[in-house]
């Protein structure tokens, strides 16, 4: 059941100023013009934040959005269209959401944290969905954006809310609390995420318990608040619970292990309860604890609590991207299936332009708080505009409402092993592939049949890290300025297209290749941004032309070569990229050439000068300043020569990763973004909120070994233990690309949070660390290569290197997973 109201009244509710033309209903909110399903009911606000929002309005116009939040003082050319004029965008967004909150009478669970939000949330909705309609964020919709997004969701079905709420800096929560107007609080674990955005944690802490301004009931940690003086009101109830002071509400004073799960005794209102918590780590500990003392002071039975809980299951929030078999690529998203996690899913199966082809395989939905021929329909309607060719559902509801669907490929089954069964008479063959399925459907089966196997070394890429650095970098350039994102090199070792797509989608402007196969690679893979390649091959020009990517020109040769061959194929007007020589003297034309080179263009009919540029040699080293700036003088002087002798403008282009940050002035009309794309600048210090590294390496353990002193590990007997101890064998080498001169203790791996050496030379396939100082390690476990914890340029320092090359060295095959959440 949708919301729906009166444009006229979403203009009174954010005192809008601006003539209604049409006069229509609002039900769905939009930030996003690549997302649109109901375009005659979608409002647009035009958001001005990494980019501005009313760029994009021409967009949404197009697919047939006519009621649009804009700034003050915009002119726009659409008649037809409603523009509700605000000061500030989000914040209009922000108390339409506050007002609709308002017009529910509902119980809402506010919960905040520096760590564990999602999984709490996610599990109170686990343990509470058996007793009423529950309304959620999707995923970690926790933002200023995401949370009004998540908060319009409420309907007249449900029952009670929980809404996340994070944020990084001051003057936050308060926006916050009002759209989701908590009337129970949840505070989870404090840490230190989003520590730069604050003058202390007591600072953080503070405006963390904003969002419990207004609340009847607190639930915290005791030790967190104990000796901190808050702004609650006098009335709100704290339920507590702690780990070591009896005081609290929930006093746990005992845990065991039993049977792989979590055994947990406490004192409740001077009785002794347990709860038995199917995980072990830590973290996820914690988090049932919280949700064990939101569940008792909400006067759930000790008894009901510990039942429920201990049917938990794990919270997979990311979408896993990853290569399957018969050339198809597989979007792993088994252990969860909701209306707006559906559409989540299906923005990204969207984003995919590897294949043609796009299949989702859909399990039946359970707790929508919908009626089913309303659930179904809204599914039917969300496939239908996600253009999805193969339709495959699974379980007797989906079943029973398959006449609402209209695929041209439609397969439908009773449970999943029946799709199993038939798996192969599927032909399921270049395509992508969707898999998204309610946990009790077991998916996960559906998954291993059609992931293509490897062995398990993993190079893992977050993709939102990805966005969140194209971001970070784009917040730091001046208004319409390009980006070129750098993809040469199997995008540093990270993948072609899936990278790819996510840069496309999120609209770079250029992409950058090494040779011509790197260029076609992407064209096959649906990529249709302008591809520069930067080392152009002349007999691989007729493949270059047809397959439309643009050369890099930098020398005569090369010119001469591309002319000629342009001449012959009755080819004008090709769009070339001339490399000019400043200084780091690889290619380019220098500064004597430069005359001859524009005699040469000026009567040229067979080429087009899309653009002029330079690398910068050093731009992140302060004491190169002097030679950065010989460089830009060059540029200048050689931009200006050849601009005059064609007579038109083109694109210069001369800031590389570190020049965007370190010199704004020389960002011309684009910069190029390299490795800063994957997390890694010179320029940047690896503290810097808004820089991530995208990639972690990973392995397993294959062996256990004890050893006595001085006995030798590996090839010609290299390693050994100063004393008795114990290693592991785990399964990377260097044909992985983990190069052997980190071999006999020169390179370090993360075992379950623990730095372990290596021990003796590397092998082509596996390697020996140390683990005597790491408890409790078995084969099978995980083995941390890089991380954000361990980070690429600490392996680059252990062996002389740099970044670009640990990157670049890992092996094809090693399996490349994709995450998005």
């Amino acid at each position: 059941m949708q919301n729906s109201y009166p444009v006229s009244e979403v203009k009174s509710i954010i005192n809008a100023s601006g003539d209604i033309i049409n006069h229509n209903s609002i039900s769905v909110l939009l930030t996003d013009s690549r997302r649109i399903t109901n375009p005659a009911a979608s409002l647009f606000f035009a958001l001005s934040d990494r980019r501005n929002g009313h760029e994009f309005i021409a967009d949404a116009y197009a697919s047939g959005v006519r009621n649009f939040v804009v700034k003050q003082q915009q002119a726009f050319m659409m008649p037809d269209a409603n523009f509700l004029m605000v000061d500030n965008v989000l914040a209009a967004l922000q108390k339409l959401a506050a007002h609709h909150r308002s017009q529910f009478n509902i119980p809402v669970i506010g919960v905040t944290g520096s760590n564990g939000k999602t999984i709490v949330k996610e599990w109170l909705y686990q343990l509470m969905c058996p007793d009423g309609n529950i309304v959620r964020n999707p995923k970690s919709y926790n933002s200023q954006i995401g949370v009004p997004l998540s908060v319009w969701q409420i309907n007249e079905t449900h029952t009670l809310g929980i809404f996340e709420a994070g944020i990084s800096t001051y003057n936050e929560m308060d926006l916050l609390e009002a759209v989701i107007q908590p009337s129970i609080g949840v505070l989870t674990h404090m840490g230190t995420a989003h520590d730069e955005g604050f003058k202390s944690a007591e600072d953080k802490l503070a405006e963390k318990l904003k969002l419990f301004t207004n609340c009847s009931l607190l639930v915290h940690n005791y030790d967190v608040l104990v000796n901190v003086k808050t702004d609650l009101k006098t009335e709100t109830r704290c339920f507590t619970w702690s780990r070591k002071f009896k005081q609290a509400d929930l006093y746990v004073f005992s845990e065991t292990v039993i049977s792989g799960k979590y055994y947990l005794r406490a004192m409740y209102k001077d009785s002794e309860i347990e709860c038995l918590i199917p995980f072990r780590n830590q973290a996820a500990v914690e988090n049932a604890i919280v949700c064990w003392a939101t569940m008792l002071a909400m006067d759930y039975s000790p008894a009901d609590a510990d039942e429920r809980i201990e049917r938990l299951t794990a919270v997979s929030m990311r979408l896993e991207l990853k290569n399957g078999i018969n050339d198809c690529s597989i979007i792993d998203d088994s252990y969860n299936s909701d209306i707006q996690s559906l559409e989540i899913a299906l923005n990204f199966l969207s984003q995919q332009n590897q294949h043609q082809k796009k299949t989702l395989i859909l399990s039946d939905i359970f707790q929508s708080g919908l009626s089913q021929q309303e659930l179904y329909t809204q599914v039917a309607h969300l496939v239908k505009d996600k253009q999805v060719e193969r339709f495959i559902g699974v379980g007797p509801s989906i079943n029973e409402h398959k006449a609402l669907f209209n695929v041209p490929k439609m397969h439908f089954y009773a449970d999943t092993s029946a799709l199993l069964r038939d798996m192969a008479k599927l032909h399921l063959r270049s395509e992508t592939i969707l898999i998204k399925g309610s946990r009790s459907f077991e998916f996960e089966k559906v998954s291993r049949a059609l992931v293509q196997k490897a062995h398990e070394t993993v190079l893992e890429i977050n993709l939102n890290s990805l966005l969140g650095n194209l971001n970070f970098y784009r917040s730091k350039l001046n208004p319409g300025v390009k980006v070129m994102a750098m993809v040469k090199a199997f995008s540093y070792g990270s993948g072609t297209f899936e990278l790819a797509n996510m840069l496309q989608y999120n609209k770079v402007d250029y992409l950058a290749v090494a040779y011509t196969d790197e260029g076609i690679d992407l064209r096959e893979g649906g990529i249709t941004l302008p591809i520069v390649v930067l080392n152009p091959e002349p007999l691989a020009y007729d493949k270059l032309t047809a397959y439309k990517l643009e050369p890099e020109i930098y020398s005569f040769t090369l010119l001469d070569e591309f002319v000629k061959y342009a001449q012959e194929a009755e080819i004008t007007n090709y769009p070339i990229h001339i490399k000019i020589d400043t200084g780091m003297h690889r290619l380019g034309f220098e500064d004597l050439e430069i005359e001859t080179l524009c005699d040469l263009l000026e009567i040229n009919k067979y080429v087009n000068v899309r653009s002029v540029f330079s690398h910068l040699v050093a731009s992140d080293a302060e004491q190169h300043d002097l030679f950065t700036l010989k460089q830009i003088g060059i540029f200048d002087k050689a931009c200006a020569q050849i601009e005059e002798a064609l007579g038109y403008h083109f694109m210069r282009h001369i800031s590389n990763t570190s020049g965007i940050t370190r010199w704004p002035n020389a960002q011309y009309d684009m910069v190029r973004l390299g490795i800063g794309l994957y997390g890694v600048d010179a320029a940047v210090s690896p503290d810097e909120a808004g820089l991530k590294p995208i990639a972690t390496l990973k392995t397993t353990v294959s062996q256990v070994k004890k050893l006595l002193a001085n006995e030798t590990v590996g090839y010609n007997r290299n390693g050994s233990l100063k004393n008795d101890g114990v290693i592991a064998t785990v399964r990377i080498g260097y044909a992985d690309g983990y190069l052997r001169a980190f071999g006999n203790g020169v390179g370090t791996m993360l075992v379950n949070g623990v730095l372990a050496p290596t021990v003796g030379n590397i092998s082509m396939d596996m390697c020996m660390i140390d683990i005597t100082e790491v408890p409790n390690i078995k084969e099978g476990d995980e083995v941390i290569v890089f991380n954000e914890q361990q980070r690429i340029e600490e392996l680059a320092r252990q062996i002389g290197t740099i970044p670009y090359e640990i990157l670049t060295n890992i092996s094809h095959r090693v399996k490349r997973v994709y995450f998005y959440e």
